[in-house]
């Protein structure tokens, strides 16, 4: 269910305009029941006579009997008008959605496309570099670093996408086990500044404590607000990333100083596909499915995970699991 969006237009202008003919239709229909009961109800009036037995009973009837008809038809009609009203809300949103979704899935499936051209590309150029001349030691180790990180970056895409369907499958079993949180945390972060010396890291820790997990699902939970984080941060600005614990919970933000996300954008963030068109207009890379996955990853694990402003600027990540006691 895909077009333009002059077609989408059309299409939903094409609708109202048989819902407003359905109202109109019963209106009418309404209209010309009352009139008939009227016009029935004096036909009878003007058959009764005022020398009949029973004159006064008989009017009352009449009128009685036009009442209740009256009432019937209004009650018929309001039935009729709020179920087409309601259908038309509820199919309106239905396709609404529906054209959303695939107009979702047409940008997912275009990001997919470049997030995986890319890498691959990248990945040839370094490899027939390194095939073609003869290059000095340090030069080729770079090449080789550059090509690692791509081939790591299409495996965490490839990840992402496996094991979103399987999530959503219900094919997915996580493995719970005792873990040190902040030991956990510290050590994506230092692997993760392995990958990318450029970036521009502030690690902190306070407390301690263990949490309940499956290693697996909350390393790509990790991951994905890592490189959330380094996408939308200028190169030069720092981000901060906090572990801490408090009232019972471990916690983790991941605060950077990029763009920001609107207040609109905040609860949307975390639906599969999503992605705002402010970040679309900063030309960022991405496929919607990251935080998605962190979402329902640690709802898996019976945590919580949300985003708020940072001070100056950017936007905070910040999830929160259960702590366990030893």
């Amino acid at each position: 269910m895909s077009g333009s969006p002059f077609k989408i237009r059309r299409i939903y202008f094409l609708y109202w305009i048989l819902v407003a003919y359905a109202i109109a239709a019963l209106v009418w229909w309404y209209i010309a029941l009352m009139q008939q009961n009227t016009s029935m109800t004096s036909l009878r009036l003007q058959e009764v006579s005022a020398t009949d037995s029973g004159y006064t009973e008989k009017i009352n009837a009449i009128k009685a009997a036009s009442k209740r008809k009256e009432t019937q038809y209004i009650g018929e009609g309001s039935i009729f008008f709020l179920l087409i009203v309601a259908g038309a809300v509820v199919l309106f949103r239905a396709v609404n959605n529906q054209f959303k979704l695939t107009r979702q899935q047409q940008h997912f499936m275009m990001a997919v496309t470049h997030e995986l051209k890319t890498p691959i590309a990248v990945m040839k150029l370094n490899l027939e570099t390194l095939q073609r001349r003869r290059l000095v030691a340090e030069v080729q180790v770079n090449l080789l670093r550059k090509t690692i990180q791509e081939n790591n970056r299409m495996n965490a895409l490839c990840n992402n996408l496996l094991l979103s369907t399987q999530m959503e499958g219900g094919r997915y079993k996580p493995t719970m086990e005792k873990m040190d949180w902040i030991a956990f945390v510290e050590q994506r972060v230092r692997e993760q500044e392995e990958r990318f010396p450029e970036w521009n890291v502030r690690f902190e820790k306070t407390g301690f404590g263990h949490v309940s997990g499956d290693h697996f699902l909350l390393q790509i939970a990790l991951d994905n607000l890592l490189d959330n984080a380094r996408k939308y941060s200028p190169k030069l600005e720092p981000i901060t990333i906090r572990v801490f614990e408090s009232d019972g919970e471990m916690f983790l933000s991941v605060s950077d100083r990029g763009i920001g996300i609107l207040d609109a954008d905040k609860k949307l963030v975390f639906e599969k596909f999503y992605r705002s068109a402010r970040q679309e207009n900063q030309g960022a890379k991405g496929t919607g499915l990251g935080l998605f996955l962190v979402n329902r990853i640690v709802k898996a694990h019976g945590g919580r995970v949300w985003v708020e402003d940072n001070d100056p600027q950017g936007a905070s990540f910040l999830l929160a699991l259960k702590k366990q006691h030893a």
